[in-house]
């Protein structure tokens, strides 16, 4: 057997570590090792040349329990299908660096855990070859998964096909950003959390690219969140119970819906580009937020607003709207208003989305006048798009807004047939 093919059992590590100094760093020599260890000093960790470290174990794969502890340059493949992880850390100041994670459980769990710094790692779900989509025993597990663990940085990473890319529970001050996520759940995921930073992150192709969740105090920033797209409830960015947070700078684009805030009070939501996506932005029960300097543009639906009272709509983009510019200020002189109308019989009665944008629909809304004075409305949306660069990364598109359009009505169609099935039965 060659050398560079031999298996080493991680009893040499264990040994490794024994042997070193507080502070020292322990390289270990290249090789595959099998089986789980522990990090129990402040020691640096590193892989010399190409280290791999296999565990087939229902335990996690490297555990962490020494404050100042660092992780850098090794493979881990987490075989076991569980609830335990690649890395597990239980103390506080750990660094991990430029990992590459296959895992069947969680990639790394952080329990307790603050001021970490987890960067340029690659996580991934390994499917078994045993299984079938059909089949499937395993339950996907989470890329990085905090809990109660604070002020933690969560940068440059890469996080496919898990459940979701990088949770947050409980724990507050974290700052998560250049991250790319794609094909999982939800791209980033805040569950209770306060003064999350949430930026330049990437989020493609998952069920939802952020959902933030009963949060205070975040900033979701400068990230992009593309063609979340294939799921009848895939949406760019959610805020759910959502208060005095910061969304801007963002592009989300080619999403079904762009921007979905429901519940979510205090808000500020400004320059932001809302492209291509079936539904540019949508608002259920959300009270007192500020949107200002937005452009949505090529949304098959502009906006949706219902039970929304008191929000200031100020001086965004309607590429879909067509003001009157009297004094030449570069802003309509007649408002934008959002009628509920469609969003409302919709919702009653999903059957009715096959008449989207039907000339009766159309004549029916123009005559809904009730409650017009709670009604969203921009005072004075701009005549042009507030930022040059509008074509977005070419992702969405007409193309998708046909797409969407055929899809939508193509779900609907067919719940109509299955129902008028069961009730012939």
């Amino acid at each position: 057997m060659h050398a560079s093919t031999a298996v080493s059992s991680v009893s040499i590590i264990e040994q490794l570590i024994r042997e070193a100094k507080d502070g020292e760093t322990v390289r270990i020599p290249a090789g595959t090792y099998e089986g789980s260890f522990t990090i129990n000093s402040p020691i640096k960790l590193e892989g010399e040349g190409t280290v791999t470290i296999r565990n087939n174990d229902e335990e996690s794969t490297i555990t962490i329990t020494a404050r100042g502890a660092a992780l850098e340059g090794i493979s881990v493949v987490h075989e076991a299908r569980d609830k335990n992880a690649a890395v597990y850390v239980a103390a506080d100041e750990v660094t991990l660096e430029s990992l590459q994670i296959s895992t069947r459980g969680y990639g790394i769990l952080l329990r307790k855990a603050d001021h970490a710094a987890i960067g340029s790692t690659r996580i991934q779900w390994m499917e078994d070859a045993n299984e079938t989509a059909g089949k499937r025993k395993t339950v996907k597990r989470n890329g990085i998964d905090l809990f109660d663990s604070h002020q933690n940085v969560i940068s440059g990473n890469t996080v496919s096909d898990m459940n979701d890319g990088i949770y947050l529970e409980s724990s507050n001050g974290n700052t998560v950003a250049g991250n790319a996520i794609d094909h999982s759940r939800y791209g980033v995921h805040c569950m209770f959390t306060k003064k999350t930073i949430v930026r330049d992150n990437q989020g493609y192709a998952n069920i939802t690219g952020a959902m933030v969740m009963g949060v205070d105090d975040a900033i979701v920033t400068g990230n992009r969140f593309e063609k979340q797209n294939e799921n009848v409830n895939s949406q760019g960015l959610l805020l759910f119970d959502v208060h005095t947070s910061t969304v801007e700078n963002n592009l989300v684009e080619g999403n079904r819906v762009g921007l979905y805030i429901e519940q979510s009070s205090s808000n500020t939501i400004q320059n932001n580009r809302v492209l291509w996506n079936f539904t540019g932005i949508q608002l259920l029960d959300a009270e007192n937020n500020r949107f200002t300097v937005n452009d949505f543009i090529g949304n098959v639906i502009e906006a949706e607003a219902t039970e929304s009272k008191n929000n200031e709509l100020k001086a965004n983009y309607w590429d879909a709207y067509r003001g009157i510019d009297s004094d030449g200020d570069g802003a309509s002189n007649t408002a934008y208003v959002i009628n509920p109308f469609f969003q409302r019989l919709t919702n009653e009665t999903p059957a009715y989305q096959l008449f989207f944008r039907s000339p009766g629909m159309l004549f029916l809304e123009s005559l809904f006048e009730t409650n017009r004075d709670e009604w969203a409305s921009d005072l004075m949306p701009l005549m042009k798009p507030a930022m040059n660069e509008i074509a977005g990364s070419g992702t969405g598109g007409p193309e998708f807004a046909l797409f969407a359009t055929g899809t939508v009505l193509l779900l609907v169609a067919s719940g109509i047939i299955l129902q008028f099935g069961r009730r012939r039965q």
